[in-house]
């Protein structure tokens, strides 16, 4: 058994595994590759790679000879000439799934982490999560360089500074961790989540719940969230707009799988904040909660200043990856048997979950939808 580990293309700094997870791997007699260079932005050299027990190769070696190959960003298909290779990564497959098809023509087998089913037992490789809690931390931080004023409310000599209104639009996992970190840093901290049942959650970490009745039920999706009617659409609106007027910080992460974000304030809304003001949409990279986020870009409108980012846990590649690494050896034992031979059990919801392409098929229902 060969898995390879590519290294990310730029801006990217994370990997897929970090020596010390690749020699968990090593010790069990997998033989390890990884291109030269994959490592170093997460503080992981060559060097400590072979100390690991792993090969240095190049990208055409490592493409060509691996039976698995890990890259969390979707390789090209026209540098896939194994087609046997079964390629493990996030690669977002409902809005990708041209490329699945380009994937499944090929004949390689693709399995994308962000798929798998939000249950209990796949908490351990859940790629969504470990990496969202970065991006949630990573969000506040983003946003106190950003913001022209204090956090905290201060008592000086000079005068009072009262203490930053932080608003945060989603409560999962970077919303949580969002929200903790405002408040660490000494903000008040409004929550707005279209699910009733994180509002305990919300409370419990000192920040306020924004309640709007009419959510449509989110119990069977999975854990992820789901289109609302519009007639909630518009009290949501309205609530917003009303706390968006006395907020200095604000904090967007809503998303829905396989569908363009959400436009949750509107330009007229970002008119009516104060100068100065900040928004860090983490939803940037699918359309953003607001209509003129751009993705990887920090501009300003009416004063207020707007920084689209989906991707701030790769700010942090060293704890991202570390994390990432470990839901992929978490997840590697699904598909491998005791004597390190891949062995696809589809009777596992887990693995059936996030296997997108396999024997030339895109297997995935949803991907499937979206191309028939």
């Amino acid at each position: 058994m060969i898995i390879g580990i590519l290294k990310e293309a730029s801006p990217d700094k994370r990997v897929s595994l970090l020596a010390e997870s690749a020699a968990s791997l090593t010790k069990k007699g997998v033989t390890i590759w990884v291109e030269s260079g994959a490592g170093d932005s997460a503080s992981c050299s060559d060097e400590d790679y072979k100390e690991a027990g792993v090969l240095i190769k190049t990208s055409e070696e490592i493409l060509a000879g691996s039976n698995i190959i890990l890259c969390i960003n979707p390789v090209s298909a026209a540098k896939l000439n194994n087609k046997s290779a079964v390629l493990i990564g996030v690669y977002q497959p409902l809005f990708n799934y041209t490329l699945m098809k380009e994937y499944a023509a090929l004949g390689v087998t693709v399995f994308s982490l962000d798929m798998l089913p939000r249950t209990t037992r796949a908490q351990t490789m859940d790629v969504l999560s470990s990496q969202a809690n970065i991006a949630g931390y990573k969000a506040v931080l983003m946003a106190s360089n950003l913001y022209p004023r204090y956090f905290p409310m201060l008592m000086t000599a000079a005068g009072s500074v009262k203490p930053a209104r932080v608003l945060i639009l989603g409560a999962g996992v970077a919303g949580l961790q969002a929200i903790a970190t405002a408040k660490r840093l000494g903000a008040v901290v409004e929550v707005f989540d279209a699910r009733p049942a994180v509002k305990e959650e919300v409370m419990s970490l000192g920040a306020k719940f924004i309640e709007v009745e009419g959510a449509a039920d989110a119990s069977t999706a999975g854990g992820y969230a789901v289109e609302q009617t519009e007639e909630y659409r518009k009290k949501q609106k309205e609530k917003i707009a009303e706390t968006l007027i006395k907020a200095d910080i604000v904090i967007t992460t809503a998303q829905i799988p396989g569908m363009k974000a959400p436009v949750l304030i509107t330009e007229e809304m970002i008119s009516t904040m104060r100068k100065g003001s900040v928004i860090i949409d983490l939803a940037a990279a699918t359309g953003g909660n607001t209509p003129v986020t751009k993705n990887n870009e920090v501009i300003e409108v009416h004063g207020v200043t707007i920084a689209g980012n989906s991707n701030l846990q790769a700010t942090m590649p060293y704890d991202a990856s570390k994390l990432y690494g470990k839901n992929i050896l978490n997840f590697l034992p699904l598909i491998m048997d005791k004597e390190n031979n891949i062995n696809l059990n589809w009777e596992d919801e887990l693995v059936s979950g996030c296997c997108i392409v396999h024997q030339h098929e895109i297997i995935n229902k949803r991907v499937k939808s979206l191309i028939e």
